[in-house]
This record gives structure tokens, C-alpha cells and sequence, in this order.
């Protein structure tokens, strides 16, 4: 590697609210860089995020994701060096798991290993905190592999669950948690597997 500049792809289907930030997080520095945002939805608003910020996007569909390698060559193409799951949903196929072993970085809503796997995300995973009546919650942020959120550990950050809390009112305070950790990480992870090539 040594002085190459890192390159990330952003993975994302919804808002993207944690892409702008990864992307901001990263726009003045010269060895790492958002270079592109992928989106498995059309209409997920994290596009229009990216273009506003100059980074160019591709749409792809599952048949393009799982039953052929449009999106590894995309990549490769852009000289993609590390995948950044950022409120992505779908697992990751074989072809990109082989192509970019310990590379992949994925954030979950919560303290893997409870409330992860299949179907948990986003609201869904602060309404079981609440209805466990959980003292805590938080974000971890793992690399990926075959199985939904069961990926090395990286790093968790931890938040209160209060006696008030609704899930709105707890995704408030785990977005908060995601921006100001994630891009940060994201950072030391690269920087640090830099060091060691």
C-alpha cells in the first residue's frame, strides 16, 4: 500500500445520513477518500447526498449484487481498497467477501451480539431495546462475514436507555452515537492496517 490513498466504497439504502458524514469526515484529507456510494434503492436518499458532495454513485439491483459481479468490477474499476456499510441491509455476497477479506466495516443500532441478525434494524432494533427494558444501548461497529452481525468486533459506544424512551427518541441518541464514531473509526482501522502492510 504505502502511500497509496485509501479508497472506500459507501454501501447504503436509505437516508445516508451516516455516508454524509463519512464523506464530510474525510473530504480534506489526501490518503483517505470516499470514492464512490453505492445504493441498492433508486430512491435512497443517501444518492442525492453523495452527488451534493461530488461523489459518484451507482444503483444496483439484486440480480446485479448477488448473481454476477457488476459490482465487484465497479469497484475495481475505482480502485476500491475497503467497503463502509453505512445503513445497508443486505448481506454481503461471497464474491466481495473473497475480494475484500477484514475490509468490509458495517455499523449496527445496538450492542451486538443482542439485538442483531435477520430483520433487525433501524426502528425495529430500538423497540426490542425498549421492550427488553434495556439500562443501555449503543452502536457497534464490526467487520463483516458470511452471517448478519457476527463479524469481528471493532469498537462499541455505549448510550443510556431512559424510563421515557421511545425508539424515535433512542435512534435520536444512537445517530448521534453513529456520527461521532463511525468516521473516526473508520479512520483507525485504515490508518492502522497502513502500518502494518
Amino acid at each position: 500500500m504505502g502511500d497509496h490513498q485509501a479508497n472506500i466504497a459507501i454501501f447504503a439504502s436509505g437516508s445516508g445520513s451516516n455516508a454524509q458524514r463519512i464523506i464530510e469526515y474525510f473530504e480534506q484529507r489526501q490518503d483517505i477518500k470516499v470514492k464512490v456510494l453505492l445504493a441498492n434503492r433508486p430512491d435512497a436518499y443517501a444518492l442525492e447526498r453523495a452527488k451534493r458532495l461530488g461523489i459518484p454513485t451507482f444503483v444496483f439491483s439484486r440480480e446485479d449484487f448477488f448473481s454476477s459481479d457488476r459490482v465487484l468490477e465497479y469497484l475495481k474499476e475505482n480502485s476500491v481498497d475497503w467497503i463502509v456499510l453505512a445503513g445497508f441491509l443486505w448481506l454481503i455476497p461471497q464474491n466481495l467477501l473473497k475480494n475484500y477479506p477484514d475490509r468490509i466495516i458495517n455499523i449496527h443500532p445496538a450492542l451486538l451480539p443482542a439485538y442483531g441478525g435477520k430483520g433487525m434494524y433501524g426502528s425495529k432494533v430500538h423497540q426490542a431495546v425498549i421492550t427488553a427494558k434495556e439500562k443501555e444501548s449503543g452502536i457497534s461497529i464490526h467487520y463483516i462475514n458470511e452471517q448478519y452481525d457476527e463479524g469481528e468486533m471493532i469498537y462499541q459506544a455505549k448510550c443510556l436507555v431512559e424510563p421515557g424512551d421511545t425508539p424515535e427518541s433512542l435512534a435520536e441518541k444512537i445517530h448521534r452515537l453513529e456520527h461521532e464514531h463511525f468516521p473516526v473509526i473508520i479512520d483507525k482501522v485504515i490508518t492502522e492496517s497502513k502500518v502494518k502492510r
